[in-house]
This record gives C-alpha cells, sequence and structure tokens, in this order.
C-alpha cells in the first residue's frame, strides 16, 4: 500500500490537464473552482475527438455500422457507471443531463406518489437543484416541507432530524458533501432512519463524487444522483442511480422517441428501463466520455485521491487562517477539500475581482445555496476548492494574492 501511495505523482497528473499550462492575465493559471466545475483530463478530450471524428452517429435505432458502434460504446459506459457506483443491475443507471436534471425526474416521478399532508424532508445545507424542484412537488401535492437546520460549524442538526421524522414522512433528500461549506453529511444515519419509518430516500452526489467512491448498495439509498463535469468528465451529462423497484413505480419524465415500446394514436407503452426515463436522442459523446472519465479518475484511485486533497484541505485551512481578520464558514471535523471564507468588511465578490488578476479562479457569492448565507447573515463567500491536481505551492499564491486584495481594499 505505502508504494501506490509514492506513485501518486502530482506534478505528473498535472500533465495529463492541458488547460493548466496556460496563464491568466500574464499568471499561471490557479485554478480552485473545482467544487463548479473540473477540469478535464487529455483522455477524456481525445474520446471526444474520436467520437465525432470516428464514428458520429445516433444510437439504438440504426443497423448500419456507425450507429452500431456508438450504441455499443454507449452501453459500455454506461456499465463502466454501474460498476463505479455498484448498482445491482446497468438498467437502474439512467444517464441524464446533469445533476438538476436527475432531480427533477424524481421530484416530477412523486407528483402521484404523495398526498395532501405528506410530508418531505431536505436540509438547510442544500444546493437551489434540491431545494426548488420539492418545493414545486409542495406546490402540485399539498405535501409539506421539513428542514433539518445547520449549526455554527455547518453540520446538520440530528436530534431535530429524529424529531422531523413520523409515518407522515415519505421523502428525504439531503447532499452527501455541501457544495458551500465542504461538510460530509451522515447519509448512512439519514438513509437508516428514514427507511424506519417508511420514507425513501435521494442523495445528491454531486460534490461527493470527486472526492470518495460511493457504493449505493451498501448505502442502501434508494436515489443517487451525480454530473460528470465534477468527476473530470463533460458538461451536459449525468447519472441518476435509482433502485428497479422505485423506477418502475415512478411514471416517464419525458415523452419521445426511445422511451417508447408501441406508438398508437389512442394509446402508448413505455419502454423498459433503462430507456422510459431516456427520451429523445441523448448527449451520446457525453455519455461515452463520462465512463472514459471514470476510468481516468479509477486508475488514479480514489483512497489516494481523498488522502492528498485532505492534506491540501489542512495546509490550506492552516495558512489561510495565519491572515488577521479572516473566517471561515464550515467547520465541520468531516469535510472535504473546500474552504469558503471571507475578509473582515470586506465585500466577497472584490476580493475574488482583485485574486483574478492575479492568475487565481475562485468562486464568490452564495455559490446556489442562499439559505446557507442568511444563516450566516452574509451576501456569501469566497469558495477555495482543490482537486487532486493542485498543489501546495498553488495554495500559498492563493494566500499572498488575499493578502494583496486586503491591503488593497481594507
Amino acid at each position: 500500500m505505502q508504494k501506490e501511495i509514492v506513485m501518486f505523482d502530482v506534478h505528473k497528473i498535472r500533465e495529463d490537464f492541458p488547460i493548466l499550462k496556460r496563464t491568466v492575465n500574464g499568471k499561471p493559471l490557479v485554478y480552485f473552482d473545482n467544487a463548479a466545475t473540473s477540469q478535464t483530463p487529455q483522455v477524456v478530450i481525445d474520446a471526444i475527438i474520436d467520437y465525432y471524428s470516428n464514428y458520429n452517429a445516433n444510437i439504438h435505432r440504426g443497423v448500419h455500422t456507425l450507429s452500431q458502434e456508438a450504441t455499443d460504446a454507449y452501453e459500455v459506459a454506461r456499465k463502466k457507471v454501474q460498476q463505479h457506483f455498484n448498482a445491482k443491475h446497468t438498467h437502474e443507471v439512467i444517464l441524464t443531463s446533469g445533476t438538476t436534471h436527475s432531480i427533477n425526474i424524481i421530484a416530477t416521478g412523486f407528483t402521484n406518489v404523495l398526498s395532501k399532508g405528506d410530508e418531505i424532508i431536505v436540509s438547510a445545507l442544500e444546493h437551489h437543484s434540491n431545494i426548488v424542484p420539492w418545493q414545486m412537488l409542495c406546490e402540485r401535492t399539498g405535501a409539506v416541507l421539513k428542514v433539518i437546520p445547520m449549526n455554527e460549524e455547518g453540520e446538520l442538526v440530528m436530534q431535530v432530524y429524529d424529531e422531523l421524522l413520523s409515518d407522515k414522512t415519505k421523502l428525504v433528500f439531503t447532499n452527501h458533501i455541501s457544495n458551500a461549506l465542504g461538510t460530509i453529511n451522515p447519509i448512512e444515519e439519514i438513509i437508516d432512519k428514514a427507511h424506519k419509518v417508511g420514507a425513501a430516500v435521494l442523495i445528491d452526489g454531486a460534490q461527493s463524487c470527486p472526492h470518495i467512491k460511493p457504493d449505493v448498495q451498501a448505502l442502501d439509498v434508494d436515489f443517487y444522483v451525480a454530473s460528470a463535469h465534477k468527476l473530470c468528465g463533460p458538461t451536459g451529462v449525468g447519472l441518476l442511480y435509482g433502485k428497479e423497484e422505485w423506477l418502475n413505480k415512478l411514471p416517464p419524465y419525458q415523452g419521445g422517441g426511445e422511451m417508447i415500446d408501441q406508438v398508437t394514436f389512442e394509446k402508448t407503452t413505455y419502454a423498459g428501463l433503462p430507456h422510459k426515463f431516456e427520451a429523445g436522442t441523448p448527449n451520446i459523446c457525453g455519455g461515452i466520455a463520462f465512463g472514459v472519465a471514470l476510468d481516468y479518475m479509477n486508475s488514479i484511485g480514489f483512497d489516494h485521491i481523498a488522502a492528498y486533497e485532505d492534506e491540501l484541505l489542512q495546509y490550506g485551512t492552516q495558512k489561510l487562517l495565519e491572515i488577521e481578520g479572516l473566517r471561515i464558514y464550515g467547520t465541520s471535523k468531516k469535510k472535504t477539500s473546500v474552504i469558503s471564507f471571507n475578509l473582515e468588511n470586506i465585500h466577497p465578490y472584490d476580493v475574488g475581482t482583485i485574486v483574478d488578476k492575479l492568475g487565481i479562479a475562485v468562486r464568490t457569492g452564495h455559490h446556489c445555496a442562499q439559505p446557507i448565507m442568511d444563516f450566516y447573515k452574509i451576501p456569501g463567500t469566497i469558495r477555495a476548492s482543490f482537486s487532486f491536481y493542485n498543489t501546495k505551492a498553488e495554495i500559498d499564491a492563493l494566500v499572498e494574492a488575499i493578502k494583496k486584495a486586503k491591503a488593497m481594499l481594507s
């Protein structure tokens, strides 16, 4: 095991990412916006070029060679996703346009499942994409939305979760890791307790999948969603995992080609899984590249990725806290490589603008998690999110840039 850890060479890994060689405003690019989207290795870029150069065709419909080649490659990618997340069946993997699309498929599907007075639970740490669809579901059905509150450390108050659960609870939704704070939520406990009252659970894995390798069978989760572009893959493609029995219960999200069995003007019957939820021509190239991205990350190893990113987190936290007047939001003992912070009496947008002039990409604002910012009574934060291709030297550059911004804006 020690030999494998020694083989993790961040400088060699960085060579796989062509964008890391560019400059921004005359400075070497330091990319710390990985929680928004990861960068793409050359092997994934090559897979995209190969598809459009050699076998671009629609899938599942043609008998000609290109169509068959594209279909085979797309379904191989689905198999890779199944194996990565350890789904029991390949047909439990629905390829979508991303996490938001995946969540909306389930939220829409439950319209006919819920009744007035039923309750659904979300956490206070959610991205807007895991709040708004459930509010819309409640408006359609008369169900009631309940919220697990958070504390100052950015952790969920699990005692209140226990109190919220009842025989009225039908659905529970939470992210695996907070995009705004990096908090790792106790999803095993959340899933187990929800199941004890007969509720289904959806976990938003958009922020967790770049750092850890979820096992959906071990978690016993009903639905798990993620996006390829957080996993070194392309934008516009993602995952909806659902237990077979749940996916069979829910109606199709959209009508169109591919998701049908038989169509007449009198009646349409629907295809089986997974095609029932995959209406229209999918992002074929994106799905294939998603599989290649998973291969790439697994070749590095998620244990190695997690260990190295934790090292970056600890180093970055220590260095940033040496800056007087800097406050970090999200101080849970269980968190991933995200640091959200502010400088006293300085707007985060102003800091982000200056830091960009120095070639450093960070995210500023509420990070599509406005209720978290409202909890802290702030307009937003500066968020530095690290990936396995970042370095301590880049963190040092960020610290110096923050110091310069502070001196200019104070």
